[in-house]
């Protein structure tokens, strides 16, 4: 294995920082004396004592004066001068000495990664500050320093909170000097006492009775809070985790169906949305409980449970994290349904006791109501997959007191995900897989065994339910999913909204991210959009973005209305960078309709974008039976030799492949494959994958661990790892770009099912999910057209032959 030196990981590091709010000197100083760093006597020191002091500041964790002069003197202003000598004497204070101390605080090495005599030259990027003369002044240094607070350090935090965990405001704490919350640079600073954290469960009532018992459902939440919001309100980061309260993964796997079944005709229909209608619970509300009594102590803790490393960081920062499972799971009430309207409603009935409009009690029987006294009625949603799939879900129904959401990796719809383009389609990894397997999976009210007697064949009949409401025989878009689809709803958003995906997420794809950003364009609300180059994963202990701080000044904008102007400093649109690592990219829209669209036009394996080709391309979908096992199994194998020039699939596929760019092509948005096609039976289905192609050192599949708990969530508080993207130690033979699927039934409309006549040509186009892309000079596109997707689709393994004309298709890309 190759091993990066010190010097070449460096020579990669880029601190990008986005949520740095301008201020003017000024107001930097004010902030300095905001959290003590300086006070008015400070400011009347000499340059050289008030270096010293600022250096002391920056080692909180000494409690003497000798102590700190021992880190100071390990530091070196030039190469024959340490920090503490400098401070001792009267030499002129110039701005390389102290851009020295400035990386050497960040934690960069003298020698190994900067040059002492030309510090500005370090090949990171870094947030130095700039000076307009040689020698420095008070201002400069005062300037300097609150540049360097705000800045990251080499572990992926920024400076203040580095001195934070090291004891900084805990000092003051103990002074009685700092109000809570307190704000730096428009961000919360962890001042909330982490060691005494309030830990507790209530039953909030929800509005419905989705398990028919005659009550209305109760809803296990569990709430930890800062103990200073006994006194003061606090604002809620709330999670909706169906996992919360544990998964029956075994269950689940047990209800996976078998993918290595037939396609089959679907009966023709105009619209599959009204010709299946969903019969709707015609059984009334029950009345809400009759209330006992009110008590403002909760009767019930709980230990170590579910969390998430970004809301752990605010609870330091004077914000409440609550976790909800929804109904169906775990010592609450009701039925698991995957998506539909009854899970956005036991979900927003959270939102409506934090906001002091519903009812919670103290335990599930004795109806002794508790309010959230302690909340300021301003409610965040988080969380990733599933989690922020429910943030979406409630932020459709403007809620009152829902501020905004951050969706990571969230469904707007789950017909994307479990469907498209009217066929079955598995989320990536995990084939078989439908909404009736998840339902099983997080229906963790059987867990408890009594519960479960109780409330077995009613959970089944529920089952049932599902399994034939998704319908895998057809995969239409019909009332099962249409009610599944929550941006049908999406003028009915207020809060605004941050949206966080991955552009290799073949699990929740690129395109419920999308659509999503598109349906709220012309809405009066502000909504911000990263794509990340991961898959399925979460991205906040990333080294090169400081996203953490993004979603602090978001946060502290949305939720204790500080005027940080995060709305307009925060990029509307942040790209991560496939090419370059550690590199990210604002952008104003994606994928906009007004972006430059290249034509490519068919010929024999190739793409062009001048010559048209008259003739027709043949390929198979069936394989021989022990090489079609093969590939069931070792899914990795069969996209390999999908992609591969020389191929055992090369006849059951078109490889079309671009010249070699000579100058970068970044694509961003929706490309679309242009079809005229013919297949030899009355069934049919068609796959394309976008590839970039070449051997070359392309990022990894997952971010690399650059160590371990090497970020501070707080002070004395939990840990996080440092994570970020490498180029691979070796080249690859391509990437995957996008990639899409069409049911020939489908050809015309999503919603229209129409017969298909066999040997006859039928235009059609697919359009592939969403994506940003730079295609740089050397590497090459690639189009590769096939039937079975063995990694997302049905397999049938049937003898059908499908004719493409060049005559009339044509890959489409949109690109800036």
């Amino acid at each position: 294995m190759t091993v990066l030196s010190r010097q070449e990981v460096i020579s990669f590091m880029k601190l990008n920082q986005f949520a740095i709010a301008p201020t003017s000197t000024t107001t930097e100083i004010e902030e300095l004396k905001r959290i003590y760093f300086i006070t008015a006597a400070t400011e009347r020191l000499t340059t050289h004592r008030l270096l010293h002091h600022l250096l002391r500041q920056s080692f909180p964790e000494t409690t003497t004066q000798e102590a700190a002069d021992n880190k100071i003197a390990n530091l070196l202003v030039s190469k024959d001068m340490d920090a503490l000598s400098l401070v001792q004497m009267t030499t002129p204070i110039t701005a390389t000495m102290i851009w020295n101390l400035f990386l050497q605080l960040l934690g960069f090495q003298v020698e190994a990664d900067f040059d002492l005599t030309h510090p500005e030259k370090l090949h990171s990027t870094v947030n130095l500050p700039n000076f307009d003369q040689s020698t420095l002044t008070n201002t400069d240094l005062l300037h300097a320093w609150y540049q360097l607070l705000i800045t990251h350090t080499t572990t992926g935090q920024t400076f203040l909170d580095q001195l934070a965990s090291h004891g900084y405001y805990r000092q003051l704490l103990a002074r009685n000097q700092l109000p809570k919350p307190l704000f730096f640079n428009g961000k919360a600073q962890p001042v909330f006492d982490t060691t005494k954290l309030i830990h507790e469960v209530v039953y909030v009532e929800s509005p419905q009775d989705t398990d028919h018992d005659g009550q209305r459902d109760l809803l296990k939440v569990e709430i930890t809070r800062p103990i200073e919001s006994n006194t003061q309100s606090v604002p809620t980061l709330y999670t909706a985790s169906p996992y919360n309260q544990g998964t029956n993964d075994a269950a689940g796997e047990a209800l996976t169906h078998d993918v290595n079944v037939p396609l089959t005709v679907k009966q023709p229909t105009s619209n599959t949305v009204t010709s299946n209608t969903l019969t709707h619970d015609s059984n009334p509300l029950p009345a809400p409980r009759v209330i006992n009594g009110h008590s403002d102590q909760a009767e019930e803790s709980f230990g170590n449970t579910f969390d998430y490393s970004l809301n752990d960081y605010f609870l330091a920062r004077g914000f409440a994290v609550v976790y909800a499972a929804g109904i169906g799971t775990k010592e609450s009430d009701g039925l698991r349904t995957t998506g539909d309207p009854e899970e956005t409603t036991s979900t927003i009935a959270v939102i409506e006791w934090l906001t002091g409009k519903r009812v919670a009690f103290t335990n599930r029987t004795a109806n002794v109501a508790i309010a959230a006294t302690w909340s300021n009625h301003r409610v965040a949603m988080t969380g990733r997959s599933y989690l922020g799939t429910l943030a979406t879900a409630a932020a459709t129904t403007g809620v009152e007191g829902l501020k905004t959401i951050i969706c990571e990796a969230g469904i707007s719809s789950w017909y994307d995900y479990y469907r498209e383009g009217g066929l079955v389609i598995a989320p990536g990894g995990f084939p078989g897989e439908d909404a009736d397997v998840l339902a099983e999976e997080t229906f963790s009210r059987q867990q408890q065994a009594g519960d479960y007697a109780r409330i077995k064949a009613t959970w089944q009949r529920q089952l049932d339910t599902i399994t034939r409401g998704q319908d895998r025989q057809n995969g239409n878009y019909d009332a099962f999913w249409d009610q599944r689809n929550y941006r049908n709803q999406a003028a009915n958003i207020k809060a605004d909204v941050m949206i966080v995906h991955g552009l290799n997420d073949w699990n929740v794809k690129p395109r419920n991210a999308e659509k999503l950003w598109r349906a709220m364009t012309k809405l009066p609300i502000n909504h911000k959009l990263i794509l990340h180059q991961g898959p399925h994963i979460y991205i906040n202990n990333f080294r090169s973005l400081d996203f953490t701080d993004m979603v602090n000044l978001w946060l502290s904008h949305e939720l204790y209305d500080v005027d940080n102007h995060a709305e307009t400093i925060l990029p509307d649109v942040l790209v991560q960078d496939n090419a370059t690592p550690e590199t990210w990219h604002p952008f104003n829209d994606w994928g906009a309709d007004t972006n430059n669209k290249t034509t490519f036009h068919f010929g024999a394996q190739v793409l062009s974008t001048t010559n048209t080709d008259d003739k027709t391309y043949q390929f198979e979908d069936q394989l021989p039976a022990k090489q079609f096992d093969h590939y069931a199994h070792n899914i990795s194998d069969w996209q390999h030799d999908l992609v591969a020039a020389s191929s055992p699939l090369a006849t059951n596929r078109l490889r079309l492949v671009a010249p070699v760019q000579t100058d970068t092509l970044t694509i961003d948005g929706c490309p679309v494959v242009h079809l005229n096609v013919a297949v030899n039976q009355t069934i049919g289905l068609i796959s394309a994958q976008l590839v970039d192609l070449g051997l070359f050192k392309r990022l990894n599949g997952l971010p690399t661990t650059l160590a371990r708990q090497a970020m501070d969530l707080g002070d004395h508080f939990k840990k996080e790892d440092l994570r970020e993207y490498e180029l691979a130690t070796k080249p690859s033979p391509y990437q995957l770009i996008s990639k899409g699927h069409l049911n020939l039934q489908n050809r015309t409309h999503l919603t229209q099912v129409e017969a298909i006549k066999p040997n006859q040509f039928y235009q059609t186009q697919i359009e592939l999910q969403p994506t940003h892309y730079r295609l740089t000079p050397g590497h090459q596109l690639g189009l590769l057209i096939y039937a079975t997707d063995f990694g997302m689709t049905i397999r049938g393994n049937q003898a059908i032959t499908y004719t493409i004309s060049a005559t009339n298709s044509w890959l489409e890309v949109p690109h800036l």
